[in-house]
């Protein structure tokens, strides 16, 4: 069975940077997407980036690049979204979801239980 555990979510500061991980376990992931998605409050959940967990490919929402990075650790079975240059709209619960193949912004089967983003103006 998939789990997934996000943490690294807090209050931060507009102009400032926050990495979430997301610690993978249950199977071997090579094959799978590992996506992180947001939910703004009152707002339905949107996909924000993903990695192809073998080959390293990784795949953005337009309103993110240039800020955010995903990436992965092998070792630790952990993926990450490094986001830098918050602003307010950043705000948002973050769930880490994997699924088996492609494509990346849909379609995932485990989700994760989120983490609580909030960027002060």
């Amino acid at each position: 069975q998939v789990q997934l555990v996000e943490s690294g979510g807090r209050l931060v500061q507009a102009g400032g940077s926050l990495r979430l991980s997301c610690a993978a376990s249950g199977r071997s992931f090579t094959s799978y997407s590992l996506g992180w998605f947001r939910q703004p409050p009152g707002k339905e959940r949107e996909f924000v980036a993903a990695i192809s967990w073998g080959l390293g490919t990784t795949y953005y929402e337009d309103s993110v690049k240039g800020r955010f990075t995903i990436f992965r650790d092998s070792a630790k079975v952990t993926v990450y979204l490094q986001m830098n240059s918050l602003k307010p709209e950043d705000t948002a619960v973050y769930y880490c979801a994997a699924k088996l193949g492609v494509p990346f912004v849909r379609d995932y089967n485990y989700w994760g239980q989120g983490t609580q983003v909030t960027v002060s103006s």
